[in-house]
């Protein structure tokens, strides 16, 4: 009993996958084979190091690559699947690079899409050894890099952000935007303008 009048709890025992020997082998198996993986010749702008792991490679504390040539999957189409099942949920941002090393691909690609939906993975494709080699040194560099760096950088200010805004129209550009702004001066005088004073601008018409 405690303090307060409840009942106690015995503490719950944590929890640890612990692999087969089969697992390990397959584990040790893979990194030799790794050693001479092509790939690895072009990865040479971040450090990295062989080792017993499940996933083929470790990109980060949470994210890990399976690699998987499109030609070999042809022949072997149960090959994916044991792996994604055997990465468990060990790793939250799982890629699946697939290296299209055939020119038949397309039903393939098709079927690897269901795949990676399936087994929650993200589908990259890469179409030489090389092109395989920079999305892992990509994978590696943004390790520790906010989203921020990809989003896209929209200028502050008013006519960037009505720029921003009026260009989602398919038949708006920017060009049409500086004339707009210059004729009303607001996007609220804009709002309230006719259609007859709207065709009357520069480079507008009916067309517009």
């Amino acid at each position: 009993m405690d303090g307060k009048g409840g009942s106690s709890r015995a503490p719950q025992k944590r929890r640890f996958y612990v692999p087969t020997v089969d697992e390990i082998e397959a584990r040790r198996s893979r990194a030799i084979a790794l050693r001479g993986n092509p790939i690895l010749a072009h990865v040479r702008n971040v450090p990295w190091e062989y080792g017993e792991i499940e996933p083929d490679y470790v990109v980060g504390r949470t994210a890990c690559v399976l690699f998987l040539s499109l030609r070999y999957h042809r022949l072997h189409p149960e090959y994916i699947y044991n792996r994604i099942e055997r990465l468990k949920r060990t790793y939250s941002l799982r890629i699946l690079l697939t290296f299209v090393d055939t020119d038949e691909h397309q039903a393939a690609l098709r079927e690897l899409n269901k795949i990676a939906i399936m087994g929650d993975m993200t589908l990259f494709l890469a179409w030489s050894s090389e092109e395989a080699g920079r999305y892992l040194e990509t994978f590696k560099a943004y390790e520790f890099r906010s989203h921020d760096a990809i989003k896209e950088r929209v200028e502050q200010g008013y006519l960037p952000q009505l720029t921003k805004t009026l260009t989602q129209i398919k038949s708006v550009n920017t060009t049409d935007v500086q004339t707009l702004s210059t004729v009303f001066g607001s996007l609220r005088q804009l709002s309230r303008a006719s259609q007859e004073e709207i065709v009357l601008c520069p480079g507008f018409g009916n067309q517009k």
